[in-house]
């Protein structure tokens, strides 16, 4: 059965202000990374043109003699990875980047001008980029059936790097013994990525003579309520109140009464009446302010979504003329949420919450031709019942629900603050897809993640720098949680707070003709440039 909005309120609500160029954001999870590549590819000659792709055959299971990989296996498996020389001198170091959560071509853009360009041109150095395990083309097993996800885990994937680095042999660099023996190696992660090569430094460190993680999540929290936090302390204060009020008369309506039909005219309103569970309308809700992360520096890789629903709601200017209708409905739903006395501001910004919604959401949806359930609802138990290999999807869902967790609630945010996102999203909620996937009922073992030190984990030769403005920020070492921080910025131990910045924004790079002024930002030249300096420092001490 299908349903779509009825085609005269479509064709109504299609309109858009002609300043406008909002997309479709994909409806997913906040992953870790936001894949920018496209974007980049736009200005740029297409990096996976330039950089073939080679495999390097790699065992399934490294640890024969732990249980929870049983039955255990003896095989082998291509391991995909790019490389670029043209930066290097015999005598170089291999710069490697750690693709994480991700097909390895997305990470193409920091070998071609990113950090790995500008690390291996300071050092005459290999640039690498490395594909993880489950990701990509670098699949161990023939379906991705829970059963075989259970060689996905990180401590896999670091003994697969740890192999790659030893017995890789370049193509064209036959002649040069590049392993890790002959040569050092500075691994650089991003994210997920940023607390991998961070373990990486840790557990093989006669491997991995040094270690950058940017953005690197070293602690994994099961309920990670706290990625809001960053946004609500760092985003325009307009957009955040009226998001914050918003969501609050909607939490009043949805948890606060036991009103049925309140409940349906609230979802009218929103163009979601169709929306069966109460759960999947407030995640809609909440689809702006998730757009946060895609914030970048660079104006090619910068997603505008988030800019334009703050603009959006910020104003009390009616941006949406189709919207009009729905000021009295809009109305009832602000006095029973317990704002009528602040219903003269709120009820234009609703409306252009709902035309905001409608532009990038709803509409897009109806023209899909799916219902609304098909389109929003996490309650899906037959779609996450699929695990062929064609279902890559399922591959970091595993890891979080395993062993990361950074499941993003709204209910357990503190009762004396209002959430940027409902307070339905529960970690009930937002762990259907453990349950319904892989069937798992329990928390994840963050534990086997913690282990490394969390907040307080350090190493000879290792580097942290994280984003100020990052969402992510609160499970890196920089968070305001790991205060009184224990660390101090050395040149042995780089611990870099980048002003103004959000997710990894260090990893992207310019070409030399595309700087200006004010490209790239103060704080990420400084960045650069401390990134270089530290990296040549350790290069000194290689014997």
């Amino acid at each position: 059965m299908k349903f779509s909005l009825p085609a005269a309120v479509a064709a109504l609500f299609l309109a858009s202000p002609a300043e406008s160029t909002l997309k479709r954001p994909v409806r997913s999870y906040q992953w870790l990374h936001a894949d920018r590549s496209k974007d980049i590819v736009k200005r740029d000659i297409d990096p996976s043109l330039l950089y073939p792709p080679h495999n390097l055959s790699v065992p399934v299971d490294h640890f024969h003699n732990e249980s929870m990989y049983s039955p255990h296996s003896d095989g082998m498996f291509n391991l995909r990875y790019f490389f670029d020389a043209s930066h290097y001198k015999p005598g170089g170091p291999v710069i490697m980047l750690a693709s994480g959560e991700d097909d390895a071509v997305n990470r193409l853009p920091y070998l071609q001008k990113g950090i790995v360009a500008i690390l291996a041109a300071a050092t005459n150095g290999v640039g690498v980029v490395l594909e993880h395990r489950y990701y990509g083309t670098s699949f161990p097993t023939l379906d991705l059936s829970t059963e075989n996800l259970r060689f996905l885990t990180t401590a896999q994937a670091l003994a697969d790097t740890k192999y790659f680095a030893e017995h890789i042999v370049f193509p064209g660099l036959e002649e040069y013994n590049l392993t890790a023996s002959a040569v050092p190696w500075v691994a650089y992660g991003g994210s997920y990525a940023g607390a991998f090569v961070a373990f990486l430094r840790i557990l093989y460190p006669g491997t991995f003579f040094g270690a950058i993680g940017s953005s690197g999540v070293v602690k994994a929290i099961w309920d990670y309520w706290e990625y809001y936090e960053p946004v609500r302390i760092y985003g325009p204060p307009e957009c955040i109140a009226t998001t914050q009020n918003v969501t609050h008369a909607v939490d009043s309506i949805l948890l606060g009464k036991n009103d049925t039909a309140m409940v349906a005219l609230l979802k009218k309103t929103f163009l979601m009446p169709n929306v069966t569970y109460n759960d999947d309308f407030a995640s809609i809700i909440g689809a702006g302010v998730g757009q946060w992360q895609g914030k970048n520096w660079d104006p090619a890789v910068n997603d505008p979504l988030f800019a334009q629903y703050c603009s959006n709601i910020s104003t009390e200017t009616v941006l949406y003329p189709a919207t009009v209708s729905l000021k009295p409905s809009i109305k009832k739903i602000l006095a029973a949420g317990g704002y009528a006395d602040q219903a003269a501001s709120l009820v234009p910004r609703v409306m252009n919450y709902v035309g905001w919604l409608n532009l990038t959401e709803i509409a897009p949806c109806a023209e899909s031709g799916q219902t609304q359930d098909e389109c929003f609802s996490t309650h899906n138990k037959a779609f996450y019942e699929m695990d062929d290999i064609t279902q890559t999807w399922r591959s970091w869902p595993y890891q979080y629900c395993t062993q990361w967790g950074f499941l993003q609630t709204g209910s357990s945010v503190p009762v004396n603050q209002l959430p940027l996102i409902s307070r339905t999203l529960t970690l009930e909620y937002e762990s259907l897809i453990c349950r319904d996937a892989f069937n798992l009922t329990t928390p994840a073992d963050t534990n086997a993640i913690n282990k490394f030190g969390a907040y307080n984990i350090s190493y000879h030769r290792l580097a942290f720098l994280d984003g100020e403005e990052d969402p992510w920020r609160p499970a890196c070492v920089h968070a305001p949680e790991a205060k009184p921080w224990t660390h101090k910025n050395t040149t042995d131990q780089p611990f870099i707070l980048i002003q103004g910045a959000v997710h990894h924004w260090d990893e992207n790079g310019l070409f030399a003709n595309q700087t200006t002024q004010t490209l790239p930002p103060k704080p990420i030249r400084e960045a650069h440039e401390a990134e270089v300096g530290f990296v040549a420092a350790w290069l000194k001490e290689w014997k």
